[in-house]
């Protein structure tokens, strides 16, 4: 099922309300979105949340608001203003300074994220009013539009195609310094994620009166879709039952010896197995999502 999440929930927020609707446990997210943000939550229930760590790495694509001469300790202008500034802004410079950050770059982190060091939730230390040295991390930047910027309200927007683990927070910040400006993001919405889109996402009060209604099962998408960038192959009904076994076996049987890394799996009946790994020689499960 694919969210739209409102904002002041968290990614919890959201999974522990459809624990409520659905009166399922099981049930588990992909991918953190912060309280103020909204946008596109994909949500796995039942035998699915094993998808959950399974996910490929797949882009995800954001839309940002940002005012300009404030800077906030988380980033976002829900946090506490540290620094001010008023001077007058030079979009062009900015517009610059985004066209350097396309492409492979190093961030940092924010204090107010979910990554952890020694153990410990960056944003756990935050919170106290510690901050803690954190490596970076490599990230892809694949496509930044800056637009619609608003002198007089000191205000932008942009739309951000990027690799998973970017922080837009921190990419604001980032592209902004390197014009010579500071400024904190007052709107984010993530568009797209996991392969899914605004266009896929249903929001929790439609769950709601689906589920009141005993329609909720027609919100839920086949577990297949979170893989569609895998290549197919279908195995014969005897295959079939070995991979649900745990089996591995000869990748020519199996006819993907052509294949190499992980497969989408069927059987004859188009029915989705699950995931499994060829290297050209073997082919062995990854996971299936059948009940057992």
């Amino acid at each position: 099922m694919v969210i739209d999440k409102p904002a002041g929930f968290t990614s919890f927020d959201v999974v522990a309300k459809l624990r409520g609707i659905l009166r399922e446990r099981r049930i588990g997210h992909g991918g953190t979105l912060d309280p103020m943000a909204t946008g596109v939550l994909p949500v796995f229930i039942g035998r699915a949340t094993k998808a959950v760590d399974l996910l490929p790495l797949a882009q995800k694509s954001y839309t940002a608001r940002v005012k300009l001469g404030i800077k906030t300790d988380t980033g976002d202008i829900t946090g506490s203003v540290t620094e001010r500034c008023g001077a007058p802004v030079d979009f062009s410079l900015i517009e610059a300074a985004a066209r350097e950050f396309v492409g492979e770059t190093d961030q940092l982190p924010p204090m107010y994220s979910a990554v952890k060091v020694d153990g410990k939730k960056l944003y756990e230390l935050a919170r106290k009013g510690k901050e803690v040295a954190r490596a970076p991390r490599r990230i892809e930047i694949f496509s930044l539009r800056l637009y619609d910027f608003d002198a007089a309200a000191g205000e932008f927007s942009f739309d951000a195609r990027c690799s998973k683990g970017t922080y837009i927070r921190a990419l604001n910040e980032d592209m902004l310094a390197r014009a010579g400006y500071v400024g904190t993001l007052c709107a984010l919405r993530r568009t797209a994620s996991a392969g899914y889109t605004l266009a896929d996402a249903v929001t929790i009060a439609e769950v709601e009166s689906a589920a009141k209604a005993g329609s909720a099962e027609a919100l839920l998408r086949g577990v297949e879709t979170a893989f569609l960038q895998y290549g197919e192959r279908v195995l014969d009904e005897n295959l079939a039952r070995l991979f649900l076994s745990g089996f591995q076996f000869e990748a020519e049987r199996a006819k993907v010896k052509d294949a190499d890394g992980v497969l989408r799996l069927k059987d004859e009946n188009g029915r989705f197995l699950g995931l499994g790994r060829s290297d050209g020689e073997k082919l062995v499960k990854v996971a299936h999502f059948l009940a057992d």
